[in-house]
Protein backbone atom coordinates (compact mmCIF):
# COMPACT_ATOMS: atom_id res chain seq x y z
CA UNK A 1 0.00 0.00 0.00
CA UNK A 2 1.38 3.13 -0.50
CA UNK A 3 0.71 6.66 1.21
CA UNK A 4 -2.45 8.96 -1.00
CA UNK A 5 -0.14 10.94 -3.65
CA UNK A 6 -2.88 13.71 -3.07
CA UNK A 7 -2.78 14.74 0.42
CA UNK A 8 -0.48 14.70 3.26
CA UNK A 9 -1.48 14.08 6.72
CA UNK A 10 -1.14 16.85 9.27
CA UNK A 11 1.34 14.87 11.09
CA UNK A 12 3.48 14.75 8.83
CA UNK A 13 3.12 17.83 7.01
CA UNK A 14 6.07 19.65 5.87
CA UNK A 15 9.00 19.21 3.07
CA UNK A 16 11.23 16.65 4.02
CA UNK A 17 14.14 19.06 2.97
CA UNK A 18 13.55 21.12 6.32
CA UNK A 19 14.48 18.24 8.55
CA UNK A 20 17.52 18.09 10.09
CA UNK A 21 17.86 14.17 9.62
CA UNK A 22 16.92 14.43 5.61
CA UNK A 23 19.36 17.36 4.90
CA UNK A 24 21.91 14.96 6.80
CA UNK A 25 20.76 11.93 4.59
CA UNK A 26 21.25 14.42 1.38
CA UNK A 27 25.04 15.48 2.22
CA UNK A 28 25.71 12.23 3.25
CA UNK A 29 24.70 10.34 0.11
CA UNK A 30 26.28 13.32 -2.28
CA UNK A 31 29.84 12.23 0.01
CA UNK A 32 29.32 8.82 -0.60
CA UNK A 33 28.85 9.54 -4.45
CA UNK A 34 31.78 12.24 -4.34
CA UNK A 35 33.78 8.94 -2.31
CA UNK A 36 33.20 6.10 -5.02
CA UNK A 37 33.75 8.58 -8.46
CA UNK A 38 36.45 11.10 -7.91
CA UNK A 39 39.59 9.63 -7.40
CA UNK A 40 38.55 6.22 -9.47
CA UNK A 41 37.39 8.35 -12.38
CA UNK A 42 41.13 10.31 -12.82
CA UNK A 43 43.05 8.66 -15.74
CA UNK A 44 46.73 10.20 -14.66
CA UNK A 45 46.88 10.51 -18.91
CA UNK A 46 44.52 13.06 -18.96
CA UNK A 47 40.96 13.03 -19.26
CA UNK A 48 38.77 10.05 -16.93
CA UNK A 49 37.52 6.88 -17.18
CA UNK A 50 34.38 5.53 -17.23
CA UNK A 51 33.86 3.31 -14.16
CA UNK A 52 32.56 -0.49 -13.41
CA UNK A 53 30.34 -1.29 -10.56
CA UNK A 54 32.95 -2.18 -8.07
CA UNK A 55 34.07 1.37 -9.05
CA UNK A 56 36.86 0.13 -11.35
CA UNK A 57 38.45 1.55 -14.41
CA UNK A 58 35.88 -0.15 -17.70
CA UNK A 59 38.29 0.29 -20.44
CA UNK A 60 42.18 0.66 -18.68
CA UNK A 61 43.31 -0.93 -21.96
CA UNK A 62 43.02 2.17 -24.19
CA UNK A 63 41.77 4.87 -21.71
CA UNK A 64 38.37 5.70 -23.53
CA UNK A 65 37.34 9.01 -23.00
CA UNK A 66 33.92 10.32 -23.87
CA UNK A 67 32.85 14.01 -24.23
CA UNK A 68 30.07 13.93 -21.93
CA UNK A 69 31.87 12.05 -19.31
CA UNK A 70 34.73 14.93 -19.27
CA UNK A 71 32.12 17.59 -18.85
CA UNK A 72 30.14 16.31 -16.23
CA UNK A 73 32.81 15.54 -14.20
CA UNK A 74 34.63 19.11 -14.23
CA UNK A 75 30.89 20.22 -13.42
CA UNK A 76 30.18 17.93 -10.98
CA UNK A 77 33.98 18.86 -9.81
CA UNK A 78 32.72 22.72 -9.53
CA UNK A 79 29.58 21.32 -7.35
CA UNK A 80 32.39 20.34 -5.29
CA UNK A 81 34.53 22.84 -5.06
CA UNK A 82 31.47 25.45 -4.54
CA UNK A 83 30.12 23.15 -1.48
CA UNK A 84 33.91 22.78 0.32
CA UNK A 85 35.02 19.23 -1.25
CA UNK A 86 38.93 18.89 -0.80
CA UNK A 87 40.47 17.74 -3.89
CA UNK A 88 38.10 19.09 -6.29
CA UNK A 89 40.18 21.88 -7.80
CA UNK A 90 42.64 19.36 -9.25
CA UNK A 91 40.15 17.45 -10.72
CA UNK A 92 38.26 20.50 -11.99
CA UNK A 93 41.94 21.55 -13.41
CA UNK A 94 42.77 17.80 -14.82
CA UNK A 95 39.25 17.79 -16.67
CA UNK A 96 39.69 21.41 -18.16
CA UNK A 97 43.49 20.91 -19.51
CA UNK A 98 41.98 17.66 -21.52
CA UNK A 99 38.85 19.05 -22.65
CA UNK A 100 41.09 21.92 -23.93
CA UNK A 101 43.83 20.38 -25.21
CA UNK A 102 42.43 16.94 -26.61
CA UNK A 103 39.00 16.94 -27.17
CA UNK A 104 39.34 20.61 -28.87
CA UNK A 105 39.80 20.09 -32.61
CA UNK A 106 42.67 22.47 -33.11
CA UNK A 107 42.72 21.96 -36.91
CA UNK A 108 38.98 22.03 -37.87
CA UNK A 109 37.41 23.76 -34.33
CA UNK A 110 35.11 21.98 -32.31
CA UNK A 111 35.38 19.05 -29.78
CA UNK A 112 35.61 15.75 -30.60
CA UNK A 113 32.79 13.42 -29.70
CA UNK A 114 35.24 10.83 -27.66
CA UNK A 115 39.60 9.70 -27.31
CA UNK A 116 41.55 6.68 -26.51
CA UNK A 117 45.16 6.69 -26.09
CA UNK A 118 45.87 6.45 -29.98
CA UNK A 119 43.93 10.00 -30.48
CA UNK A 120 40.40 10.46 -31.64
CA UNK A 121 38.20 7.35 -31.43
CA UNK A 122 35.09 9.05 -32.68
CA UNK A 123 36.29 12.88 -33.87
CA UNK A 124 32.60 13.43 -34.97
CA UNK A 125 31.10 17.18 -33.75
CA UNK A 126 27.84 16.19 -31.76
CA UNK A 127 25.29 18.95 -30.61
CA UNK A 128 25.15 17.20 -26.99
CA UNK A 129 28.93 17.05 -26.69
CA UNK A 130 28.70 20.96 -27.23
CA UNK A 131 26.20 21.56 -24.53
CA UNK A 132 28.06 20.25 -22.06
CA UNK A 133 31.28 21.90 -23.02
CA UNK A 134 29.43 25.08 -22.21
CA UNK A 135 27.95 23.36 -19.30
CA UNK A 136 31.42 22.75 -17.94
CA UNK A 137 33.26 26.07 -18.73
CA UNK A 138 30.34 28.13 -17.12
CA UNK A 139 30.78 25.86 -14.01
CA UNK A 140 34.55 26.15 -14.43
CA UNK A 141 34.08 30.25 -14.25
CA UNK A 142 32.34 29.91 -10.95
CA UNK A 143 35.68 28.36 -9.43
CA UNK A 144 37.66 31.03 -11.31
CA UNK A 145 39.24 28.72 -13.70
CA UNK A 146 42.52 30.12 -16.14
CA UNK A 147 40.57 28.28 -18.86
CA UNK A 148 37.05 29.05 -18.44
CA UNK A 149 36.28 32.03 -20.20
CA UNK A 150 38.73 30.76 -23.08
CA UNK A 151 36.25 27.39 -23.08
CA UNK A 152 33.18 29.39 -22.81
CA UNK A 153 33.92 31.98 -25.71
CA UNK A 154 35.33 29.13 -27.54
CA UNK A 155 32.29 26.83 -27.69
CA UNK A 156 29.97 29.90 -27.81
CA UNK A 157 31.09 30.45 -31.15
CA UNK A 158 30.96 27.27 -32.60
CA UNK A 159 27.47 26.83 -30.94
CA UNK A 160 26.35 30.36 -32.96
CA UNK A 161 28.14 29.49 -35.93
CA UNK A 162 28.16 25.60 -37.00
CA UNK A 163 24.97 24.15 -35.09
CA UNK A 164 22.52 27.03 -34.01
CA UNK A 165 19.20 27.45 -36.40
CA UNK A 166 18.52 31.05 -36.02
CA UNK A 167 15.11 30.29 -38.14
CA UNK A 168 14.09 27.42 -35.59
CA UNK A 169 15.82 28.45 -32.82
CA UNK A 170 17.67 24.96 -32.13
CA UNK A 171 20.70 23.45 -32.68
CA UNK A 172 21.62 21.11 -35.47
CA UNK A 173 22.61 17.77 -34.60
CA UNK A 174 25.83 15.89 -35.71
CA UNK A 175 28.70 17.03 -38.62
CA UNK A 176 31.70 14.98 -39.36
CA UNK A 177 35.16 16.17 -38.26
CA UNK A 178 35.87 18.35 -41.03
CA UNK A 179 31.79 19.82 -40.32
CA UNK A 180 30.62 18.02 -43.37
CA UNK A 181 26.88 16.82 -42.56
CA UNK A 182 25.62 13.65 -40.75
CA UNK A 183 22.86 13.34 -41.28
CA UNK A 184 19.55 15.42 -41.09
CA UNK A 185 18.16 14.21 -37.82
CA UNK A 186 16.77 16.48 -35.70
CA UNK A 187 16.92 15.81 -31.79
CA UNK A 188 15.57 17.33 -28.20
CA UNK A 189 17.87 15.54 -26.31
CA UNK A 190 20.65 17.80 -27.03
CA UNK A 191 18.50 21.23 -27.36
CA UNK A 192 17.66 19.61 -23.81
CA UNK A 193 20.94 19.65 -22.43
CA UNK A 194 21.79 22.49 -24.29
CA UNK A 195 18.47 24.90 -22.22
CA UNK A 196 20.43 23.67 -19.52
CA UNK A 197 24.04 24.96 -20.26
CA UNK A 198 22.73 28.43 -21.83
CA UNK A 199 21.39 29.17 -18.40
CA UNK A 200 24.48 27.98 -16.61
CA UNK A 201 26.17 30.29 -18.83
CA UNK A 202 24.01 33.37 -18.53
CA UNK A 203 24.44 32.69 -14.28
CA UNK A 204 28.14 32.08 -14.83
CA UNK A 205 28.66 35.60 -17.75
CA UNK A 206 25.77 38.08 -17.06
CA UNK A 207 25.41 37.77 -20.93
CA UNK A 208 21.45 37.34 -21.98
CA UNK A 209 21.57 36.13 -24.68
CA UNK A 210 22.17 32.99 -23.56
CA UNK A 211 19.13 33.19 -21.72
CA UNK A 212 17.07 33.98 -25.31
CA UNK A 213 18.41 31.10 -27.26
CA UNK A 214 17.96 28.90 -24.10
CA UNK A 215 13.87 30.10 -23.94
CA UNK A 216 13.56 29.80 -27.91
CA UNK A 217 13.85 26.18 -27.64
CA UNK A 218 12.37 25.25 -25.08
CA UNK A 219 9.19 27.29 -26.88
CA UNK A 220 10.05 24.47 -29.85
CA UNK A 221 10.40 21.89 -27.74
CA UNK A 222 7.94 22.35 -25.26
CA UNK A 223 5.26 24.78 -26.49
CA UNK A 224 5.09 23.99 -29.83
CA UNK A 225 5.61 20.95 -29.40
CA UNK A 226 5.11 18.52 -26.03
CA UNK A 227 2.32 20.87 -25.01
CA UNK A 228 -0.11 19.80 -28.58
CA UNK A 229 1.14 16.30 -27.49
CA UNK A 230 -0.93 16.03 -24.04
CA UNK A 231 2.74 16.77 -22.71
CA UNK A 232 4.89 14.06 -23.50
CA UNK A 233 8.27 15.62 -25.29
CA UNK A 234 8.99 13.84 -28.67
CA UNK A 235 12.46 12.90 -29.18
CA UNK A 236 12.87 12.83 -32.86
CA UNK A 237 12.35 15.22 -35.55
CA UNK A 238 13.11 15.50 -39.30
CA UNK A 239 14.83 18.03 -40.60
CA UNK A 240 12.77 21.00 -40.95
CA UNK A 241 11.45 20.07 -36.98
CA UNK A 242 8.30 17.86 -38.11
CA UNK A 243 7.83 15.23 -35.71
CA UNK A 244 9.33 11.90 -36.60
CA UNK A 245 7.34 9.01 -34.58
CA UNK A 246 9.29 6.21 -36.41
CA UNK A 247 12.65 7.20 -36.04
CA UNK A 248 14.82 4.36 -34.55
CA UNK A 249 18.61 4.70 -33.12
CA UNK A 250 20.73 4.79 -30.18
CA UNK A 251 18.39 4.17 -27.43
CA UNK A 252 21.15 5.69 -25.05
CA UNK A 253 21.30 8.98 -26.27
CA UNK A 254 18.06 9.02 -28.55
CA UNK A 255 15.61 6.26 -27.25
CA UNK A 256 12.62 5.04 -28.58
CA UNK A 257 8.85 6.91 -28.59
CA UNK A 258 9.09 9.21 -25.45
CA UNK A 259 10.99 9.18 -22.19
CA UNK A 260 9.64 9.70 -18.95
CA UNK A 261 13.03 11.18 -17.49
CA UNK A 262 13.39 13.54 -20.30
CA UNK A 263 9.99 15.37 -19.47
CA UNK A 264 11.01 14.91 -15.81
CA UNK A 265 14.28 17.01 -16.11
CA UNK A 266 12.85 19.86 -18.86
CA UNK A 267 10.21 19.84 -15.81
CA UNK A 268 12.75 21.37 -13.77
CA UNK A 269 14.68 23.12 -16.43
CA UNK A 270 11.63 24.68 -17.76
CA UNK A 271 10.58 26.31 -14.09
CA UNK A 272 14.20 27.51 -13.54
CA UNK A 273 14.02 29.14 -17.01
CA UNK A 274 10.99 30.59 -15.96
CA UNK A 275 12.75 31.86 -12.85
CA UNK A 276 15.86 33.23 -14.18
CA UNK A 277 13.75 34.94 -17.09
CA UNK A 278 12.31 37.27 -14.23
CA UNK A 279 9.13 35.19 -14.60
CA UNK A 280 7.68 36.81 -17.82
CA UNK A 281 6.52 33.70 -19.41
CA UNK A 282 3.94 32.15 -17.22
CA UNK A 283 3.77 29.05 -19.78
CA UNK A 284 6.56 27.84 -18.33
CA UNK A 285 5.35 26.76 -14.74
CA UNK A 286 2.37 25.01 -16.34
CA UNK A 287 4.45 23.40 -18.65
CA UNK A 288 6.60 22.40 -15.89
CA UNK A 289 3.71 20.72 -13.67
CA UNK A 290 2.32 19.47 -16.35
CA UNK A 291 5.14 17.30 -17.71
CA UNK A 292 5.88 16.50 -14.24
CA UNK A 293 2.34 15.38 -13.80
CA UNK A 294 1.91 13.46 -17.15
CA UNK A 295 5.73 11.66 -16.65
CA UNK A 296 4.61 10.10 -13.44
CA UNK A 297 1.39 8.98 -14.46
CA UNK A 298 2.12 7.64 -17.47
CA UNK A 299 5.79 6.13 -17.08
CA UNK A 300 5.84 5.06 -13.15
CA UNK A 301 5.45 1.36 -12.94
CA UNK A 302 2.66 1.18 -10.11
CA UNK A 303 3.16 -2.48 -9.80
CA UNK A 304 6.81 -2.65 -8.72
CA UNK A 305 7.65 1.01 -8.91
CA UNK A 306 10.38 2.66 -10.77
CA UNK A 307 10.27 4.28 -14.28
CA UNK A 308 9.76 2.26 -17.45
CA UNK A 309 12.53 3.75 -19.87
CA UNK A 310 10.33 4.63 -22.84
CA UNK A 311 6.94 4.19 -24.06
CA UNK A 312 5.47 4.02 -27.15
CA UNK A 313 2.89 6.46 -28.67
CA UNK A 314 0.13 4.79 -27.05
CA UNK A 315 2.17 5.26 -23.73
CA UNK A 316 3.12 1.69 -23.22
CA UNK A 317 6.12 0.74 -22.34
CA UNK A 318 8.60 -0.21 -24.84
CA UNK A 319 12.00 -0.34 -22.39
CA UNK A 320 10.70 -1.37 -19.27
CA UNK A 321 14.21 -1.37 -18.02
CA UNK A 322 14.36 1.15 -14.65
CA UNK A 323 17.33 3.34 -15.15
CA UNK A 324 18.72 5.22 -12.64
CA UNK A 325 18.77 8.81 -13.85
CA UNK A 326 15.01 9.45 -14.50
CA UNK A 327 14.29 8.79 -10.76
CA UNK A 328 17.40 11.39 -9.99
CA UNK A 329 15.68 13.71 -12.61
CA UNK A 330 12.30 13.18 -10.76
CA UNK A 331 13.66 13.71 -7.24
CA UNK A 332 15.50 17.10 -8.54
CA UNK A 333 11.88 18.04 -10.37
CA UNK A 334 10.10 17.80 -6.98
CA UNK A 335 11.99 19.11 -4.92
CA UNK A 336 13.00 22.35 -7.24
CA UNK A 337 9.02 23.05 -8.43
CA UNK A 338 8.06 21.99 -4.47
CA UNK A 339 10.10 24.76 -3.93
CA UNK A 340 7.70 27.01 -5.15
CA UNK A 341 4.28 25.24 -5.33
CA UNK A 342 3.71 23.58 -1.95
CA UNK A 343 0.99 21.20 -3.09
CA UNK A 344 1.60 18.47 -1.11
CA UNK A 345 1.58 16.60 -4.47
CA UNK A 346 5.21 17.17 -4.85
CA UNK A 347 6.08 16.52 -1.73
CA UNK A 348 4.40 12.85 -1.84
CA UNK A 349 6.42 12.15 -4.84
CA UNK A 350 9.78 13.12 -3.54
CA UNK A 351 9.15 11.08 -0.60
CA UNK A 352 8.07 8.25 -3.56
CA UNK A 353 11.20 8.91 -5.14
CA UNK A 354 14.03 8.77 -2.32
CA UNK A 355 11.92 5.35 -1.22
CA UNK A 356 12.97 4.10 -4.09
CA UNK A 357 16.33 5.27 -4.75
CA UNK A 358 17.17 4.60 -1.18
CA UNK A 359 15.67 0.74 -1.56
CA UNK A 360 16.63 0.01 -5.04
CA UNK A 361 19.37 2.31 -6.61
CA UNK A 362 21.81 3.43 -4.07
CA UNK A 363 24.18 0.20 -4.26
CA UNK A 364 25.27 0.53 -0.02
CA UNK A 365 27.45 -2.39 -0.47
CA UNK A 366 30.06 -0.96 -3.20
CA UNK A 367 29.12 2.66 -3.60
CA UNK A 368 27.55 4.85 -6.08
CA UNK A 369 23.94 4.07 -7.76
CA UNK A 370 23.10 0.69 -10.03
CA UNK A 371 22.89 2.12 -13.26
CA UNK A 372 19.80 -0.06 -14.54
CA UNK A 373 17.28 -2.25 -13.17
CA UNK A 374 14.71 -4.99 -14.56
CA UNK A 375 10.86 -4.42 -13.91
CA UNK A 376 11.22 -6.56 -12.01
CA UNK A 377 13.96 -4.54 -10.13
CA UNK A 378 16.92 -6.45 -10.28
CA UNK A 379 20.32 -5.05 -11.63
CA UNK A 380 20.98 -5.54 -15.03
CA UNK A 381 22.71 -4.16 -17.72
CA UNK A 382 21.31 -4.22 -21.03
CA UNK A 383 21.79 -0.75 -21.89
CA UNK A 384 24.13 0.35 -19.71
CA UNK A 385 27.36 -1.45 -18.25
CA UNK A 386 29.05 -0.39 -14.87
CA UNK A 387 27.72 3.07 -13.11
CA UNK A 388 28.26 5.92 -16.02
CA UNK A 389 28.33 9.08 -14.06
CA UNK A 390 28.33 10.77 -11.08
CA UNK A 391 25.98 14.02 -12.55
CA UNK A 392 22.48 12.63 -12.26
CA UNK A 393 22.56 11.07 -8.85
CA UNK A 394 25.00 14.27 -7.21
CA UNK A 395 22.47 16.69 -8.41
CA UNK A 396 19.22 14.74 -6.77
CA UNK A 397 21.10 14.85 -3.58
CA UNK A 398 21.88 18.49 -3.44
CA UNK A 399 19.23 20.17 -5.53
CA UNK A 400 16.99 19.85 -2.45
CA UNK A 401 19.36 21.06 0.15
CA UNK A 402 19.70 24.83 -1.92
CA UNK A 403 17.71 28.01 -3.00
CA UNK A 404 15.67 27.12 -6.01
CA UNK A 405 16.36 30.32 -7.25
CA UNK A 406 18.38 29.54 -10.75
CA UNK A 407 20.70 26.34 -11.39
CA UNK A 408 22.34 23.93 -8.63
CA UNK A 409 25.90 26.16 -8.15
CA UNK A 410 23.66 29.20 -8.50
CA UNK A 411 21.36 27.88 -5.34
CA UNK A 412 24.98 27.13 -3.65
CA UNK A 413 26.26 30.03 -3.94
CA UNK A 414 23.71 32.35 -3.35
CA UNK A 415 23.13 30.17 -0.35
CA UNK A 416 26.73 31.09 0.89
CA UNK A 417 26.86 34.62 -0.28
CA UNK A 418 23.13 35.77 -0.14
CA UNK A 419 24.31 39.68 -1.05
CA UNK A 420 25.67 38.74 -4.76
CA UNK A 421 22.56 37.82 -6.39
Amino acid sequence: MTIDANHLPATNRGAWQQRQFHRQYLMTQASRLFDFFEAASINPKGGFFELSDEGQPLSPENGLRQIHVTTRLIHCATIGSLIGRPGSDEIIDHGMRYLWNKHRDQRHGGYVWSLDDNGHADASKQAYGHAFVLLAGASAKLVGHPLADQVIADVTEIIETRFWDKKIGAVREEFGNDWSQISSYRGQNSNMHLTEALMAAYEATGDREYLKKATRIADLIINRNAAKLDYRVAEHFHEDWTLDKEFVGSEMFRPSGTTPGHALEWSRLLFQLFVLGRKEHSWMTEGARNLFRQAVELGWDKQHGGFFYTLDWDNKPIMREKLWWPVAEAIGAAAYIGGHDHDDYFQIWYRRFWDFAENHLIDHDRGGWHSELTEQLVPTSRLFVGKPDLYHALQACLIPLYPVTGSLTHGIIEADHPKRY
